[in-house]
């Protein structure tokens, strides 16, 4: 599992966002409105966002936008940071019980779908990973670069498991199997906060946005040129991009290790924990990005395919018709993988 993908997604339609009016545009249908295009940015579990929206010059509906996006994402902070002590996640991850606990909507509905991806992928996407991911250094404590002992690996793998916890979905509420275990949403939480957003600037009657948080993106409409939104995949070799996308009504996630690991002794330890083993993966996919209607889904699917790797995790993509684009290791260069749905997102000409 992950702690921030370290994967950079890049708006091409615009790569620096400002609080302000940027730029108007005049469809040549004399009949079409003008629209207008407002951006905003700020920063959100740990990691920075960029939002643009389209409509009226005078819509009321942009009026206080930023500080409503920041109090969404505060709410989202609020209920599923694990770096917050006061957190919901913070105070179920501290109470050391057995009993029932009571959920609010919105975690238990990450936790639900978190469960149901879980089952999925046969335990590659295990949101009870976090002890591992704090042992390896990931977490909220940052350690020096420290190898643990087996032993330790062994013993933490004990409260690791999504049969661990027993969630009673209708009923909004949860039970610790093992009074020990830890969840960690960091692979689905920035997507269910893109989702949460997306939904709410939907909510106010604009049919045209990007929201993308720390490379999590979400896409409605159109942009301001009147076309499909523009959104290009990093070169994990380069500074360059890998791929150029064209989506609308869809949400692109992606997950890897171009930044996010460590050396020692010449060995690489990636952020990505594999649940079964307990330890960082070591196959040869660099990156993955996943396409889905929901950038939640999108975010979880991501990781789980990096966690089962190159050939397990492009057979499971298969399996559940999902467009997916890799960038695999293969000795000293890198080829690209993808499964056939995800074809039909790439700008053409790239």
């Amino acid at each position: 599992m992950k702690i921030g993908n370290g994967i950079r997604i890049f708006n091409i339609d615009s790569i620096v966002l400002k609080l302000l009016l940027l730029t108007v545009f005049l469809s040549s249908c004399s009949s079409q409105q003008k629209r207008f295009e407002f951006s905003f940015e700020g920063t959100t579990m740990g990691t920075s966002y960029s939002i643009k929206v389209l409509d009226n010059e005078d819509s009321k509906k942009i009026f206080n936008l930023g500080k409503r996006i920041d109090s969404v994402l505060v709410d989202v902070n609020n209920k599923m940071s694990t770096y917050i002590p006061t957190s919901e996640l913070s105070v179920l991850n501290s109470t050391k019980s057995n009993d029932w606990i009571n959920l609010t909507e919105d975690l238990a509905h990450v936790l639900n779908t978190s469960k149901r991806i879980s089952e999925e992928s046969g335990g590659s996407f295990d949101i009870t990973v976090g002890p591992l991911v704090n042992l390896w250094g990931f977490g909220p404590i940052k350690k020096d670069d420290e190898i643990p002992d087996q032993k330790l690996i062994d013993e933490t793998l004990k409260y690791v498991g999504i049969d661990k916890i027993e969630l009673d979905y209708s009923g909004k509420r949860i039970r610790k199997i093992n009074p020990n275990v830890y969840c960690d949403l960091s692979a689905i939480a920035k997507g269910f906060g893109v989702d949460k957003v997306s939904l709410f600037i939907e909510s106010l009657g604009i049919k045209d946005y990007m929201v993308e948080i720390g490379g999590e993106v979400r896409t409605k409409g159109k942009n301001v040129n009147n076309e499909l939104w523009h959104i290009g995949i990093s070169s994990p070799s380069s500074e360059g991009l890998q791929k150029i996308l064209e989506i609308s009504d869809h949400s692109i996630a992606t997950s890897g290790d171009y930044y996010n690991y460590f050396e020692k002794d010449g060995v690489r330890y990636s952020h990505t924990i594999e649940p079964k083993t307990g330890k960082p993966i070591t196959h040869k996919l660099a990156s993955v990005t996943v396409i889905d209607k929901d950038c939640e889904e999108a975010d979880a699917y991501a990781t789980t395919i990096d966690v089962m790797g190159p050939d397990a995790g492009y057979e499971f993509a298969l399996k559940y018709k999902l467009p997916v684009f890799m960038i695999v290791r293969e000795k000293d260069k890198f080829i690209e993988k993808q499964t056939p749905q995800f074809e039909e997102f790439i700008k053409k000409g790239n």
